[in-house]
């Protein structure tokens, strides 16, 4: 009786046990593609940082071949002379006006414009084109609507006028990121409360204005960095005048380096970091430990 044979295919070799997470024949080194980054980070931000710490105790100038240390003497001269206290006082005043304002109006438009209209849809986009101008355009689009009613010659209600440009231009951004903060609140809560005879009025301040805070922490955080930092705005506008009612820091700045002073100019910008991190840093920290409350 004639029996099959059943042929069968030769065994393959064993695989090696496979990695869990790496392909096999595959290795990556994500770590390389970091090293631009890193390279653009050092060349134009802790070079030029560490160099203003250096130059603001030198007599380096325009005036000078060799640049010698000077010790303290920048700041002393500095400290002697009412400009720079002024400088810095202005300075404050704008960065405060600027974060009340900015504010204010981004919450406003975002309480306005939460609901998912078409109307509402078009409107934000309205309020975001601001954000993407240039800054010196909206400066000097502003200077040429206010310089004939005279507002930008007002010693009284120049700062105020060119904080509220300030606060126009950025107000989109703090819209949206309240608009996020507020589409992320639970609907549950709201209809909890209501449930429990709370009016609209009263859960909207009780219950989601308090579940901002972390949407609040970086539009005031933002806001204060960024007019503290200022100098595009103000330079369209007003050029730090008049009577340099609006020279801000970064204004004068710019004009002592334009003298050829520049371990000067070097030691206001120093100044200018020393005072950011000492007011605007603590106010992030009382606003995170608000959060954490919260």
């Amino acid at each position: 009786m004639a029996t099959a044979t059943v042929s069968r295919a030769p065994a393959r070799p064993a695989m090696p046990p496979r990695r869990a997470g790496k392909p096999i024949g595959r290795v990556t080194h994500p770590l390389w593609f970091l090293i631009p980054a890193y390279a653009v980070l050092v060349v134009f931000f802790v070079l030029p940082t560490v160099f203003n710490f250096v130059y603001a105790f030198t007599d380096w100038s325009s005036f000078k071949s060799a640049i010698n240390p000077v010790g303290f003497d920048n700041f002393t001269s500095l400290a002697a002379d009412g400009t720079l206290w002024r400088s810095l006082r202005i300075t404050l005043e704008y960065a405060l006006l600027v974060a009340v304002f900015q504010n204010v109006f981004g919450f406003g438009l975002a309480v306005l414009l939460e609901r998912d209209t078409v109307v509402n849809r078009i409107s934000r986009t309205f309020f975001l084109l601001p954000v993407l101008m240039s800054a010196l355009a909206v400066g000097y689009i502003f200077q040429a609507l206010l310089k004939p009613t005279g507002l930008l010659a007002d010693t009284t209600w120049t700062l105020l006028v060119v904080s509220l440009i300030h606060s126009w231009k950025w107000m989109g951004l703090s819209m949206l990121i309240y608009l996020a903060g507020l589409k992320t609140i639970p609907l549950d809560l709201v209809e909890a409360a209501s449930i429990d005879g709370a009016s609209r009025w009263r859960s909207f301040w009780r219950i989601r204005v308090p579940l901002l805070a972390p949407a609040i922490t970086f539009n005031v955080a933002t806001a204060l960095l960024g007019s503290m930092n200022g100098f595009d705005i103000v330079q369209a506008t007003t050029g730090g005048g008049p009577a340099r009612t609006t020279e801000i820091l970064n204004i004068f700045i710019y004009r002592t380096f334009g003298q050829g002073l520049f371990a000067q100019a070097t030691t206001m910008s120093l100044v200018l970091f020393l005072m950011v991190a000492l007011l605007a840093f603590p106010v992030i920290y009382v606003l995170r430990k608000r959060e954490e409350i919260l």
